[in-house]
């Protein structure tokens, strides 16, 4: 059986000729494997140098097909996608001939037209993987038009969260981040924390506004002297354009920042492992980050916004909800959970061990087979 990914997944040659992709995507691909004869994976290949959280494919069974490397916010990224959309097209109607099943990870610039493409010129069987929010009630133009054209076709769609009115076709699905073997490695660990005296916290994803980075700095700033004197160190693992002034930022708040730029899955499990809470007062277009599922295993409890799919895992049994998105409700959370008593902060610790099994890559796959594929 043959599986056929396209996606817009990031791809880098490293210096050796090795072939590195996106991380959390490659990981997923590298298990999935064990349940097909054979993985093609088309997507993007990108000059420059990859980013150390990138990873190399573990099987000779994946195979990778590159097209152009598309995609960005601007007009003239968007009218060169359309340009090349004859081209994509091509490269995916090939490999489609030697596909068993397909998936098309959405949303993504190339689905605008992929999505029908696939839709009313392609029989072959398929899902489509919808990463974003679903439940999103202004997305952008091309989010927008993808998730309409998800939801009136056949084919089946994974999304994040569970929704009134959920098309039957569209199924409820935890994004995979951890083996069974991680999940008990964090669950040794987490067992073994004790009652902090010292809080540390972290944060790991792009560093850009959206994603919260500023109210992150702006509710550590905000804090009273007797509240940061109870504050360690807030790590901050990722990078983006706005990182410089997020450094000359965190130089005002009178706690300790850590600038970590991107690291491999093994050294970001080492800060999971060093913090206490993980922190993410985000209003970018999420379904469920995989970071929260990642850190939540090593006993890292998430101080997270309430948008998307987030609020259907997290909740106040396990960790700590940000709503609305504002800085002072920010702080109110960061104020709370330093001030924890060591029954409540156990309590915290317990409760996240059923949720984290969701999120295995084992998990995942036998729902895929069972329900999908």
């Amino acid at each position: 059986m043959t599986l056929v990914i396209i996606s817009h997944t990031e791809h880098y040659k490293t210096d050796d000729g090795t072939l590195v992709g996106w991380g959390p995507t490659v990981s997923e691909i590298n298990h999935l494997v064990a349940h097909f004869d054979t993985i093609i994976h088309v997507a993007m290949l990108h000059d420059g140098k990859a980013p150390p959280s990138a990873l190399p494919y573990t099987s000779e069974r994946i195979t990778f097909v590159s097209i152009p490397a598309l995609g960005g916010r601007g007009i003239g990224s968007k009218l060169k996608s359309i340009v090349y959309a004859p081209k994509v097209i091509r490269s995916v109607a090939k490999v489609l001939r030697e596909a068993t099943v397909f998936q098309l990870r959405t949303p993504t610039g190339i689905g605008v037209y992929l999505i029908p493409y696939l839709t009313f010129f392609n029989k072959a069987k398929g899902w489509y993987k919808y990463a974003g929010n679903w439940n999103q009630k202004h997305p952008p133009l091309g989010y927008r038009l993808q998730r309409w054209m998800l939801k009136h076709q056949s084919r089946s769609v994974t999304i994040n969260g569970r929704w009134e009115g959920q098309p039957k076709h569209c199924l409820t699905f935890e994004n995979p981040c951890l083996t069974e073997a991680e999940v008990a490695l964090g669950a040794t660990y987490s067992a073994s924390r004790e009652w902090p005296t010292v809080w540390n916290f972290c944060y790991v994803g792009r560093l850009e506004s959206e994603k919260g980075v500023g109210r992150i700095l702006d509710a550590f700033k905000a804090l009273s002297a007797d509240e940061k004197a109870k504050i360690g160190t807030l790590h901050l693992v990722g990078d983006g354009p706005e990182r410089s002034q997020f450094e000359a930022i965190s130089k005002e708040i009178g706690v300790t920042v850590v600038f970590h730029g991107f690291l491999p899955r093994t050294k970001v499990f080492t800060i999971y492992k060093q913090c206490h809470g993980f922190i993410m007062p985000t209003t970018a277009s999420e379904g469920f980050p995989k970071v929260i599922a990642e850190a939540m295993n090593f006993g890292c409890i998430p101080l997270v916004s309430n948008i998307s799919a987030i609020g259907h895992y997290i909740h106040a049994k396990n960790g700590f909800l940000i709503s609305p998105v504002e800085t002072d409700v920010v702080v109110d959370c960061i104020t709370q959970f330093i001030n924890l008593d060591e029954a409540n902060y156990t309590s915290l610790l317990d409760a996240s061990k059923d949720t984290v099994h969701l999120f295995t890559f084992e998990h995942y796959a036998n729902r895929l087979m069972n329900d999908v594929i």
